[in-house]
């Protein structure tokens, strides 16, 4: 899931990284977020008026090809400087507070990142967001370290995959998505924090991969991430068996796109995450 133009993660789309030019050999700087692509004029006109759209409740203003264009080689450009994302987050973790017993952090992509816009309140008090849209679960187990262990939660929220099945970091298999996220829950784990896994979310069609089919790998993959969870100690946040519209997608009420939850579908999610930091909160180690 890739954000096209605007900066709210429920609108989707990043440029597939083959395509991309090699990146500059710049080598150890003191800040490597100091000098990352800046968002182009074009792209950040659009986003000040798509924010001004939804906030009214209106369509988002319409897309120009040569401003696509600008907005994927802008993408492009911060993939090769920033792959994992670590300075997405970089200001924020260092302006943290010192850490609260209540701190959770939610790991995640699109779906994570646009939880924030649509249920702000969810995150109050030591709930963090650091969901990054478009990405996959190898960019979150090279952020890890930065963005879940260095802020000492009490539970860390993880919810990833759906970029994998995507194909957004190219080719891979299930055995290594669950690598990866067998991964993020003993680095957690090791260093105290309870971990909430959560499953997929059902999606028959993703709008920036038309090509692939995921019904049937997501629900392969949830197989996979309910046993782990059993192995590992983890709670397993079931949000698959609620969201199912019975054909394994999403309705249009709980995301209009099929993949990226609408309020409604945030607010249906929402008892199941309570139930799961509840439990998890209290899970020995």
């Amino acid at each position: 899931m890739m954000k096209a133009w605007i900066a709210l993660p429920l609108i989707a789309a990043v440029s597939p990284v083959a395509a991309a030019e090699p990146a500059p050999h710049v080598g150890v700087v003191a800040d490597p977020c100091a000098d990352l692509p800046p968002m182009p004029a074009v792209v950040a006109d659009y986003m000040v008026r798509a924010r001004a759209a939804v906030a009214a409740g209106k369509p988002l203003p319409p897309r120009s090809e040569d401003g696509m264009a600008i907005y994927a080689a802008w993408q492009q450009a911060l993939l090769l400087a920033d792959y994992p994302g670590l300075c997405r987050y970089a200001a924020a973790n260092r302006a943290l507070p010192p850490p609260t017993p209540d701190r959770v952090v939610f790991m995640g992509d699109s779906i994570t990142e646009g939880w924030i816009d649509k249920q702000p309140d969810f995150f109050g008090g030591g709930r963090l967001d650091r969901g990054i849209s478009g990405q996959t679960t190898t960019q979150m187990v090279a952020r890890f370290r930065a963005d879940v262990i260095a802020l000492e939660p009490r539970v860390v929220h993880i919810m990833a995959g759906t970029n994998d099945i995507a194909g957004n970091g190219g080719p891979t298999s299930l055995d290594r998505i669950e690598a990866n996220i067998h991964t993020m829950i003993d680095l957690a784990q090791a260093h105290g924090i309870k971990v909430v896994l959560a499953s997929v979310l059902p999606a028959r069609r993703f709008d920036w991969r038309p090509e692939i089919e995921p019904a049937a790998t997501i629900v392969a993959l949830n197989d996979r991430l309910r046993r782990l969870a059993d192995e590992t100690g983890a709670v397993y946040a079931d949000y698959y068996r609620m969201l199912d519209d019975g054909s394994g997608g999403l309705s249009p009420v709980h995301a209009e796109d099929g993949v990226h939850p609408t309020a409604a579908g945030y607010q249906l999610m929402q008892p199941v995450t309570e139930r799961a930091l509840a439990t998890a909160t209290d899970r020995e180690l």
